[in-house]
């Protein structure tokens, strides 16, 4: 290859064949204007993207995420991940383009509501008489599960919380230990409770295989929830304001979700979203401490563009930190959660942030609550109806979280 450009050179710097080049290159786009009058399409490049190999030049996690590195990922995110394409099937409430978008004008506010893993299941070997499937029969009405919480869900804009589990009747069971499969109908919760967007990005997500995934997404979308993770980032408009949603499940492969997590921030970005919630499922289960996964991860999705990090998977409530301005909730715990009727820990929290916007410019305002609950209205075991904390047992938990953080 060097040899050629050595050859070629001499003629590539002729003025006269850059002339000639220039006249010929004209000619081809008249012919091609032609054709395209007569109903012809003449197929472009396809857009530079970050391959593969790409990938595999980045080195190792400890490498991606070291503090020099991630300042420096964050720099260069746009080169890297600027050609990322969203999936066929991402269902964007708004989906005009960035530079079609007229911001609303003064002052618009967007509260977000985000509490941790909500499974409306249990799994096929817990008795009956102990499940989420006998309590959801008992009651017979979806809406009795988050009604001592729904007060905070519906005075906000957005709530947001982590899908464990499917919503279908189809699929085969994964060979694992636990693996949680909700009747569909149990969506009505959700929308009873006043939830807007589920995560779907987490090791319960295909415990009935992909047929029951795209069942679950399926009942949500007709549900009128925003379902998201994986590549399925989405970008919704609440109050003319563009939200960008990100899940990531950092367990199966912590090297590709890095790339992931930046590939999914910038194509929310690509189509306007002044506003960025990336959503974890990482860490330790049964922990109370965090990672230096997810620490660095945490770090790198704010340099990255997040304006607010949410984690889910420990089982457990974790720290509440703080990092260039962005709030990182470690893990929210468990929320409404059908896979344990006698957990060792019932200890849970919503967490709560007002953004505001001058504008359409995100504004630097500090203005968050930490609620502290409890995933059963019941104290000595869990009957799946979460319920805020107060007085001592509020303070007990506010700082558990405190020193946690």
């Amino acid at each position: 290859m060097e040899k050629l450009k050595a050859i070629l050179a001499p003629v590539l710097n002729n003025r006269i064949v850059r002339f000639l080049g220039t006249i010929i290159g004209a000619l081809i786009l008249v012919l091609i204007l032609l054709n395209v009058n007569k109903g012809k399409n003449s197929a472009g490049p396809a857009p530079a993207g970050t391959s593969g190999e790409a990938v595999a030049e980045t080195g190792s996690v400890a490498e991606v995420l070291s503090e020099s590195a991630a300042e420096a990922a964050a720099a260069s995110v746009a080169e890297d991940v600027a050609s990322a394409e969203l999936p066929a099937d991402s269902a964007a409430v708004s989906v005009e383009s960035a530079a079609e978008y007229v911001p609303p004008e003064g002052e618009v506010t967007i509260t977000v509501s985000a509490a941790g893993d909500c499974t409306l299941a249990s799994d096929d070997s817990m008795d009956y008489d102990l499940s989420f499937f006998a309590k959801y029969d008992e009651v017979g009405d979806p809406a009795w599960f988050l009604s001592n919480v729904r007060d905070v869900f519906a005075t906000d804009d957005l709530t947001i919380v982590n899908c464990e589990g499917t919503l279908a009747r189809s699929g085969e069971r994964a060979d694992k230990t636990y693996a949680f499969r909700g009747d569909p109908e149990y969506v009505k919760i959700l929308t009873e409770g006043s939830v807007e967007a589920v995560d779907l990005a987490n090791n319960h997500s295909f415990d009935y295989g992909e047929e029951a995934y795209e069942e679950t997404k399926k009942v949500l979308e007709d549900a009128g929830i925003v379902s998201f993770g994986y590549d399925r980032s989405q970008v919704i408009e609440i109050k003319g304001i563009k939200i960008g949603l990100v899940g990531i499940y950092e367990l199966e492969s912590e090297f590709d979700c890095v790339y992931l997590m930046r590939q999914e921030i910038q194509a929310v970005k690509d189509r306007g979203a002044q506003l960025i919630i990336v959503s974890f499922h990482w860490g330790d289960e049964g922990f109370y401490e965090t990672n230096d996964i997810q620490i660095e991860l945490a770090r790198e999705a704010v340099l990255s563009g997040a304006n607010l990090v949410l984690g889910h998977h420990p089982h457990r409530v974790q720290g509440v930190d703080s990092y260039n301005g962005v709030y990182i909730c470690y893990s929210l715990g468990n929320f409404c959660f059908g896979g344990n009727s006698s957990p060792a820990d019932m200890d849970s929290m919503i967490f709560r942030q007002t953004f505001t916007f001058e504008n359409g410019v995100l504004q630097d305002r500090d203005e968050h609550l930490v609620i502290p609950c409890s995933i059963s209205s019941e104290y000595d075991y869990n009957n799946y109806r979460p319920r805020i904390l107060e007085d001592e047992e509020g303070e007990r938990v506010l700082e558990k979280i405190r020193d946690l953080s």
